[in-house]
């Protein structure tokens, strides 16, 4: 990035850019007072928070990181690259509580029944294997049981739903 050329790039400045990304809220301007203008500060505040986001969702290795910035000198790589190492796991913590967030709803925990109906009201003879899946929900700190009758018709309907959210999950 071009803002990060013009400057001396203080590692405590790196480091309160993770501290933002991770949701702590605090003053740059200290660390580039004398030698950044405050929207510049904040161009490069963004930067670097769009750098560590794309370096850690990406899982990219230290050559991976480094063969993208070889237009930066030296004692820039090394800074970004020193903060990268030391708050990786914070950044991807911060990263799936955000990512957790969109949705307020979370499966706590699952139990499941492969039961077989033998006769109905209806039907004298009716032999349909049935699944009881019983769901404990968290949302807003509660946990509330969920239970699910599924036919084998609904039943794979639920798992190719599932298959499909995994591989968007994993795709991301």
């Amino acid at each position: 990035n071009q803002n990060l050329m013009a400057f001396v790039l203080p590692p405590s400045f790196c480091h309160r850019a993770v501290d933002e990304l991770c949701g702590s809220k605090s003053s740059c301007r200290s660390d580039t007072a004398d030698t950044l203008s405050l929207s510049e500060s904040l161009n490069v505040l963004d930067s670097l928070k769009a750098f560590y986001t794309l370096a850690v969702v990406n899982n990219y290795s230290d050559e991976e990181v480094l063969a993208g910035m070889t237009d930066l000198d030296h004692s820039h790589t090394k800074a970004l690259l020193n903060v990268l190492r030391s708050r990786k796991a914070e950044i991807h913590a911060a990263l799936l509580e955000k990512t957790n967030c969109i949705s307020s709803t979370s499966l706590q925990d699952f139990d499941w029944q492969l039961k077989l109906a033998l006769s109905s009201d209806n039907i004298s003879s009716l032999q349909t294997p049935l699944v009881s899946l019983n769901l404990n929900v968290k949302r807003n700190g509660h946990v509330t049981p969920v239970a699910i009758e599924m036919n084998r018709e609904e039943l794979n309907t639920l798992i190719s739903s599932l298959e499909a959210a995994n591989k968007v999950e994993n795709y991301y």
